[in-house]
């Protein structure tokens, strides 16, 4: 019997659809915006129908080819899939830029990439027609490029094509802060980004769509879940590329928050705060396995010691991780726990062959056949 059961959210608890909605709306107005690269501000949408948001994540994520592909690299993180699809159009910019003022590339990428760059650039990019579907080929002969090396790919594709050096593209890039910050904008809406950042929103106007969340299973079938954890002694935690805001506005709401222990609910604003204090142990996202190890040891521990635990845990067959994603699979291997996969994520039943193909432990339909795992191996 398991003694920790350590949760992720987004595929399991959650549909991950809206987050991938924002994901999408987010490249598009880094690209539209007059706030950004302003390729077209006819295009420009603050408050989407649902029409809009599909059309808009059909283009971007090429009918979610573009989705799948960055999850199954073990991409876990929709600040970092931002940054990622709109770097690719970005260097896809410059490379016709360069045939004509190689020079004005040079000194564009000379320096960090902020919205400013992007805004005194406008005129230039005028006219650049988007390559959506060019995005997975500009890494042809690449397909070994783990999470790490793929955040900061684009430095070594500049090499290629300009022949200079470049350290514009990575995880802690000025690039990438733009990113996760117009995505935060979309996600949680203009009003809470401005309560939980301390600084305006860029745009105004945004509505968000933490209120809007889907549960993935009847949420009294989550509750019975966690109640039936806690009436049998095991731990449950929670480790999620979530902040802890977007974790727990809907847990509340769904009643399953009180049900939880709040000292091992690691967040996506843990492991920014690890991040912040040790910048030369980044990233730490999943499939690092630091959420999870967060999650285990509790969010009172010191953040040295979740960094430094040694892998695999000796108890780690105490452990189980219930994931959707490669990403989760990754780092329980990493910790030496077993691993349950939901097929509730992007992909669906379709990511049934891939978690057999690595390895996993138990592959269940939804959360809900959780408690069933539970009493047959029990």
């Amino acid at each position: 019997m398991y003694k920790t059961v350590l949760f992720d959210v987004d595929g399991v608890f959650l549909s991950e659809e809206r987050c991938f909605d924002a994901s999408a709306l987010s490249v598009w107005e880094l690209l539209h915006s007059p706030q950004y690269l302003g390729l077209d501000d006819q295009k420009h949408v603050v408050r989407p129908s649902e029409e809009q948001i599909r059309r808009i994540r059909k283009e971007v994520f090429v009918n979610d080819q573009v989705l799948d592909w960055m999850k199954q690299k073990g991409l876990n993180s929709n600040w970092d899939m931002v940054y990622l699809v709109f770097s690719g159009q970005l260097m896809l910019f410059l490379k016709a830029l360069y045939e004509e003022k190689p020079e004005r590339v040079k000194q564009l990428l000379s320096e960090p990439v902020t919205a400013e760059v992007l805004q005194a650039i406008q005129n230039e990019a005028n006219g650049f027609q988007l390559r959506f579907s060019g995005f997975i080929s500009l890494f042809d002969g690449k397909e070994n490029l783990d999470k790490h090396q793929l955040l900061i790919y684009f430095n070594e594709l500049a090499y290629e094509w300009f022949g200079f050096a470049v350290d514009a593209f990575s995880r802690n890039s000025s690039l990438w802060k733009l990113a996760y910050s117009v995505y935060q904008e979309w996600y949680l809406g203009d009003q809470r980004f401005e309560e939980t950042e301390g600084k305006p929103a860029r745009q105004k106007g945004k509505k968000g769509f933490l209120e809007n969340e889907i549960p993935l299973a009847e949420p009294e079938k989550v509750r019975q879940l966690l109640t039936t954890l806690k009436e049998k002694g095991i731990k449950a935690g929670i480790g999620t590329g979530r902040s802890f805001l977007e974790t727990e506005v809907p847990f509340r709401s769904f009643g399953w928050f009180p049900l939880l222990d709040e000292n091992h609910i690691a967040t996506a604003s843990d492991v920014m705060e690890a991040e912040k204090a040790y910048p030369h142990r980044a990233p730490l996202g999943k499939p690092e396995p630091f959420t999870y190890v967060r999650a285990y040891l509790g969010r009172e521990a010191d953040i040295s010691d979740c960094l430094d635990h040694p892998l695999p845990f000796e108890n780690g067959k105490e452990i189980l991780i219930v994931g959707d994603s490669v990403a989760d699979l990754l780092a329980a291997r990493k910790m030496g726990c077993d691993f349950a996969a939901t097929l509730t994520g992007l992909t669906g039943k379709a990511a049934r062959a891939k978690f057999e193909e690595l390895g996993a432990d138990y592959v269940l339909e939804d959360i809900t056949h959780f408690i069933p795992l539970l009493q047959r191996i029990g």
